[in-house]
């Protein structure tokens, strides 16, 4: 079946009505004094985050929102498959597909589908290249999800994608992505050579190589995924072990599944008291929704246990890479190691400011970034 069928978002009511009444019903922990984030979300935060969820925030309003964008499903390799598909009005537009990661979702990208479609109309400087772009929900997430049989890794999901994009008709494409965004459009452009124009990365994890001695400055960066690695890649561990278990609490406490989001919002992003100094909070709780109503934490957490013995390895690519570096991301990777695991590297940025969902946090810079890498590499 390659049928394309459009999609709304349509949540019945009594789905909305359960939330409330569980977040009505929470069974709140209690907690020790004085411990702020160190031991996780802290009580008095989450309790006014999950007051707001209930009483101030509208889902029918960014349901709306959402649904201002063209949706569509479509099955590949047995899965059905969403993804937004928004085209630019301009003609000489060149089509990109973004990914997103976990815990993130096509949510992220919703402040940048206006600027990466319409430059003309957003105030870009001259030049600017537009594009039609292709949004997917990965499989296993949101409405591409739950995951109905094992094997769902980056790999498969790469392939995936790079029938979504033949069956659009995009001959020749660009990829871009962040977190499992990354490792899936770094398979991609490694899957389909032929068609995948150019790369461009806000996430890279650098490793270390005996070969190469480091500087003090590149030694710190690289620390950053040690500390990962040792302090803030529990959540990674379970889920690529244990998400069926996971996946109880998740799927039936909303507080629970706000949590296990919201901490990745504080410590991932450049923030300083709370999730919502980088990322507006309405925006950050759409992206909880769209787990919440899909019913998908324990799919979602899935892609890390399909995925976990190839931790870290990365396809070589024989097309151009580029690679923005936001500085508070959960690594920081080693310019010079990234050239050895990527020949094809070609561009390089520092940002200012930024983290880990940058479309959210730093929408301009991204879009910049994105316009500037991809312009380099017209015409395809």
């Amino acid at each position: 079946m390659t049928e394309i069928a459009p999609f709304r978002i349509d949540i019945p009511q009594s789905q909305l009505d359960d939330l409330h009444a569980r977040l009505d019903l929470t069974r709140w922990p209690e907690e020790l004094p004085g411990a702020g984030w160190d031991h996780g979300v802290p009580l008095g935060y989450l309790r006014e985050l999950a007051a707001h969820w209930r009483h101030g925030y509208d889902w029918r309003a960014h349901e709306q929102r959402l649904n201002g964008y063209p949706q569509f499903t479509t099955e590949i390799d047995g899965h059905r498959l969403h993804f937004l598909h928004i085209r630019s009005l301009e003609p000489d537009a060149v089509p990109l597909i973004m990914t997103h990661g976990w815990p993130g979702s096509i949510a992220e990208f919703l402040d940048v589908i206006g600027p990466l479609t319409d430059p003309r109309g957003h105030g870009a400087p001259e030049g600017s290249p537009a594009f039609h772009l292709v949004l997917p929900s990965i499989p296993g997430y949101g409405f591409s999800g739950p995951t109905t049989e094992a094997g769902w890794n980056v790999a498969r999901v790469a392939n995936a994608f790079a029938e979504l994009m033949r069956r659009l008709g995009y001959d020749r494409y660009f990829a871009q992505g962040g977190d499992w965004g990354s490792a899936i459009s770094l398979a991609l452009g490694a899957a389909d050579p032929d068609h995948v124009h150019a790369v461009h990365l806000n996430m890279l994890i650098t490793l270390p190589d005996p070969e190469i001695e480091l500087t003090e400055a590149e030694q710190a960066k690289l620390a950053t995924l040690g500390r990962y690695q040792d302090e803030l890649s529990g959540y990674m561990k379970i889920q690529s072990t244990r998400p069926q278990t996971l996946s109880y609490g998740l799927t039936d406490s909303p507080v629970g599944q706000l949590a296990w989001i919201a901490e990745k919002f504080k410590e991932w992003t450049d923030s300083d008291s709370a999730p919502e100094d980088a990322v507006d909070r309405d925006h950050l709780l759409t992206n909880v929704m769209l787990y919440w109503l899909t019913g998908t934490a324990g799919s979602s957490a899935r892609l890390y246990y399909e995925s976990a013995r190839a931790w870290g390895r990365q396809p070589a690519l024989s097309c151009p890479l580029g690679v923005a570096v936001f500085p508070h991301d959960l690594t920081q990777p080693v310019r010079r190691l990234a050239e050895k695991q990527q020949p094809t590297l070609t561009h390089w940025s520092e940002m200012p400011r930024g983290g880990h969902f940058a479309a959210m946090e730093e929408p301009e810079l991204f879009v910049a970034d994105v316009r500037k890498f991809f312009r380099d590499q017209l015409p395809m």
